[in-house]
């Protein structure tokens, strides 16, 4: 069936760098919007950042703007989230989800149906 795996987290010092992977199997990413969402303890969900299906539109929540970089790869069925300049701040469980189809306002207003199970990024010295 169709799923998504996130990979690419761990632990790296304040300053740092980590690519996250999302990768969909059974099934063509290119039908869905793909977005990132991290929840850390005692904090909100937080949408992180949210890409439609051609690539051509992209969001990111205020905090991250400027650090990260969200991309796709549809021939590979992969989307990406480059994550620099990295703060403890960040540190939260990573999850990547697709948009709901028909939804109306993909990724300026997204509602998240299929999600993986997650990835740590634990940023810390």
């Amino acid at each position: 069936q169709f799923q998504l795996a996130e990979s690419g987290g761990g632990l790296v010092q304040p300053g740092g760098s980590l690519r996250l992977s999302c990768a969909a199997s059974g099934g063509r990413l290119d039908y869905y919007a793909i977005g990132w969402v991290r929840q850390a303890p005692g904090k909100e969900r937080e949408g992180v950042s949210c890409i439609m299906t051609s690539g051509s539109v992209t969001t990111y929540a205020d905090s991250v703007k400027g650090r990260f970089t969200i991309s796709r790869d549809n021939a590979k069925n992969t989307v990406y989230l480059q994550m620099n300049s990295l703060k403890p701040e960040d540190t939260a469980v990573y999850y990547c989800a697709t948009v709901l189809l028909n939804s109306g306002n993909g990724c300026y207003d997204p509602v998240y149906a299929l999600w993986g199970q997650g990835t740590q990024v634990t940023v810390s010295s």
